[in-house]
């Protein structure tokens, strides 16, 4: 009995070394840009300065739909460097509000728990900006941050522009630029990305469009799309 209870419990501890191995892990570079407000700027030193990282994991066979998504991070101690890269068959845009259901929309997701102690923040953006970001320990445990705060801190460049619209069909390439302070992250107060080691997944959606999809950065072990799973996230190592 003792020793099968041993067994099990190396057994046991070489699952969970075996689960920790294939968590998805890079270092996100630090960046210095001229002016780090400048669309331009930022999509050149990205371009130049990152290595493109792909959002293909796809978990999910009753959602066998898969676009083309990449993206590119860095960040400056203080401002966090996000673009992202879709090809897609359709796009959709009904959104406008902060906070809303953009995940709805043609959008894309960083979720990331900056000091690894089991809270995170879903950043959500639609297609065209519209953001949704909040905080708290799983899915049904959320903290909106303030519309107002979301407006005026983070700063989002989309090559499909700020204007509403319905589902478009063909085959669509768009870019998205986002800005994102420290000062965003308002349940971790005086926040430096400078030398962090962070859990975080990066993800893809499209609940109302023609083809409906999910699509994560490290994989989601679950039965059902659910990208509020903590447990399964990826590793950032900033520099």
């Amino acid at each position: 009995m003792i020793k099968l209870k041993l067994i099990s419990f190396i057994v046991f501890i070489l699952l969970c070394s075996c689960s920790n191995m294939k968590r998805q892990s890079f270092n996100v570079p630090k960046i210095s840009i001229k002016n780090s407000l400048n669309y331009e700027n930022i999509s050149i030193a990205l371009e130049e300065n990152t290595l493109l990282n792909k959002i293909n994991w796809l978990e999910w066979k009753e959602f066998p739909y898969q676009p083309e998504v990449s993206f590119r991070i860095a960040h400056d101690d203080s401002l966090l460097f996000l673009k992202y890269y879709i090809k897609e068959e359709h796009i959709l845009a009904r959104r406008t509000d902060s906070n809303s259901a953009v995940h709805r929309d043609s959008c894309v997701e960083f979720f990331i728990d900056p000091l690894q102690d089991g809270n995170y923040y879903n950043f959500e953006f639609n297609c065209i900006g519209t953001t949704h970001l909040a905080y708290g320990p799983g899915r049904g445990k959320r903290t909106f941050i303030p519309p107002e705060l979301i407006e005026n801190e983070i700063k989002i460049w989309s090559t499909l522009g700020e204007e509403s619209f319905e589902e478009k069909s063909g085959i669509f390439e768009w870019e998205m630029v986002v800005v994102i302070p420290s000062s965003i992250f308002t349940y971790n107060d005086g926040l430096s990305f400078s030398k962090l080691v962070s859990n975080a997944n990066f993800y893809k959606c499209g609940d109302d469009t023609s083809k409906i999809h999910y699509l994560s950065w490290n994989r989601v072990k679950t039965q059902k799309p659910d990208f509020h799973r903590p447990e399964h996230f990826g590793i950032l190592n900033f520099q």
